[in-house]
């Protein structure tokens, strides 16, 4: 996930914005009828609303839950449900929609769903719908069109059990596929046809979450309790605000001063230089979920992806000579201003570092340093032939090397130029360009590139994810799912099967084969890792307190970015704590 805004919005916006979220009374809103109604978009009563920014770049335009990443902030998690939560930190599932889980044997797993639980259409949620939602997998378009090259059978036993029978159980992807993706009702999808249900704007979204949709506009999304719902009664889980209005992102500048001045409660945005507004003395009081450096949780890694297939990136020694080239202290510092961390070498999150061998990273691990930059390169063939202290490749022509970042996204670009910087000081002659958006992922997509900044890839359930998308097999002509750099090595596809394949409560049989991927990772260096991009989370405390932090009872994920309330973040909403009235 990348949340950003662009620079360049004319200060209208910010008008427009600002009297949006504002409200000179405690009026309600206009009446709506059931779900999917058409409020006007007026004013919300301040005390009972949240406000919130960071993941909607353009007017909410579909409530489908199937369409990952577009979908209007919140349809997943807020009106959808999953079957399981997962807290990231805490490593563990907690039971949702589903009332308990369990292999019965290496290829039969039975799920009990909770009874007593209820659309807001008023139809019982039942163990049809779980079964109708799985089967999905057989629509080539399905998102998860795979699970059906090793799911058997879908099977409802009774009203609340299904049971699942796999040709092969890939224990890692199963645990990832019951929190991740929301289950859908039956009898009002079963009718659609393929390109309704994986493409279709579906709005009038009727779910089962904590949340019903009110109304939407250009520029946010509104949703409103549902009063109803399963989970405050067999959860004891209470959301306090009344309405969420999620608004549309407009620029950095825009976001940082709705949130400066209290008209949003969350910004999910990146915001240059926040950390010098941080602390009681600042006067703004705003929150982030560390109160020092690196004041931001870490989300996913930032890589640097080297075209694998194009000289000299082809030779793992050259890439591993790289990687001594780049300085992340001083990215993290300067253009993060501390709110980020260095990545370890191996990539993996600080919610696995119980997977990092640190053997294997003492051994092969990397860190800035120019003179053994030069070392490797030297060693390697790489020397400097005309004495303008740039390497030429080994046959003496010329090493110009282009990095890609997207324009307008402010921070990699700075990145991207001390990046520049550094590798020349190792003798790596690299120029920076910003091509908008959509034709670096064509680029980067098709193998057209030689260098490019990437962080696709979320913190999950388990490594396997990361490794999955570090070394994805087959290597196809567009590769839209990892591995943009091409590599290829049979032997490290394998383990990252071998890791699905084993049972997440199996730690020591997971480390062991995470270590051997370490190894072959950090040998032939098919893919960088910079920085730990963070989850930009800052909050403002003149409506809402008890917001998620690192000391406090509230230390759930303090995010609206789609894919992350089954991470626990919906319960933070739980936590939080009405400010005293204002005057």
């Amino acid at each position: 996930m990348r949340s950003r805004l662009k620079l360049a919005v004319p200060l209208l916006a910010l008008a427009l914005a600002a009297t949006g979220c504002t409200s000179s009374d405690n009026s309600d809103p206009e009446p709506v009828g059931s779900t999917g109604g058409n409020a006007a978009v007026g004013s919300y009563p301040r005390a009972e609303t949240l406000y919130t920014t960071g993941t909607q770049y353009g007017p909410p335009s579909n409530w489908n839950p199937l369409m990952n990443w577009t979908y209007a902030t919140g349809t997943v998690g807020l009106v959808y449900e999953t079957l399981f939560l997962y807290d990231p930190q805490a490593d563990k599932y907690q039971p949702w929609l589903a009332e308990s889980g369990e292999w019965k044997d290496k290829t039969t797993y039975e799920l009990k769903l909770r009874s007593g639980i209820t659309w807001t259409d008023g139809k019982p949620f039942t163990a049809d719908d779980v079964v109708y939602t799985v089967q999905l997998c057989k629509l080539p378009s399905s998102t998860y069109s795979t699970l059906c090259t090793w799911l058997k059978s879908a099977e409802a036993v009774d009203k609340s059990t299904v049971k699942f029978t796999f040709s092969k159980a890939n224990y890692q992807e199963w645990a990832n596929w019951v929190y991740n993706n929301p289950i859908l009702p039956a009898h009002l999808w079963k009718s659609r046809s393929e390109n309704e249900t994986t493409s279709g704007a579906n709005d009038k979204p009727v779910g089962t979450g904590p949340y019903k949709y009110l109304t939407h506009s250009q520029d946010r999304q509104v949703w409103v309790k549902n009063d109803g719902w399963w989970g405050a009664e067999q959860l004891d889980v209470a959301p306090k605000p009344k309405y969420i209005v999620d608004i549309v992102n407009g620029s950095n500048n825009v976001a940082l001063g709705l949130v400066l001045q209290g008209s949003v409660d969350l910004s999910n945005n990146f915001l240059p230089g926040v950390s010098k507004l941080l602390g009681k003395d600042s006067g703004y009081g705003l929150e982030t979920y560390y109160d020092k450096p690196p004041y931001m949780l870490s989300a996913n890694t930032a890589w640097l992806v080297t075209n694998n297939t194009k000289k000299p990136m082809d030779d793992p020694a050259f890439r591993r000579a790289l990687a001594h080239a780049v300085d992340t202290q001083q990215i993290a510092k300067v253009v993060y201003g501390d709110m980020v961390a260095p990545a370890d070498p191996t990539g993996l999150l600080p919610i696995w570092d119980k997977y990092v061998d640190k053997n294997v990273t003492r051994e092969l691990g990397f860190s800035y340093d120019p003179a053994k930059a030069r070392s490797i390169l030297a060693d390697a063939g790489y020397k400097n032939t005309d004495g303008n202290g740039m390497v030429a490749n080994k046959d003496g022509s010329k090493i110009k090397l282009t990095l890609m970042v997207p324009n307008g996204w402010t921070d990699w670009m700075e990145a991207a130029k001390m990046i520049a910087q550094s590798a020349k000081a190792a003798g790596i002659d690299i120029t920076t360009a910003t091509p908008d958006y959509n034709s670096l992922v064509d680029s980067r997509n098709s193998g057209k590139f030689d260098l490019v900044i990437n962080n696709d890839q979320q913190m999950s359930n388990t490594p396997w994810t990361y490794y999955n998308y570090v070394f994805r097999q087959p290597i196809a002509e567009q590769q839209t799912a990892g591995n943009f750099g091409r590599y290829s090595n049979a032997k490290a596809w394998k383990l990252v099967n071998e890791l699905d394949a084993t049972e997440v409560t199996d730690l020591e049989g997971m480390k062991g084969i995470t270590s051997k991927l370490q190894r072959i990772q950090l040998t032939d260096m098919p893919i960088i890792p910079l920085w730990y991009n963070g989850l930009w989370s800052q909050y403002n405390n003149s409506v809402w307190t008890n917001w998620p932090s690192a000391s406090g009872s509230n230390h759930y994920l303090p995010t609206t970015w789609r894919g992350y309330w089954q991470l626990d973040s919906i319960l933070m909403l739980d936590q939080l704590k009405p400010a005293a009235a204002k005057k």
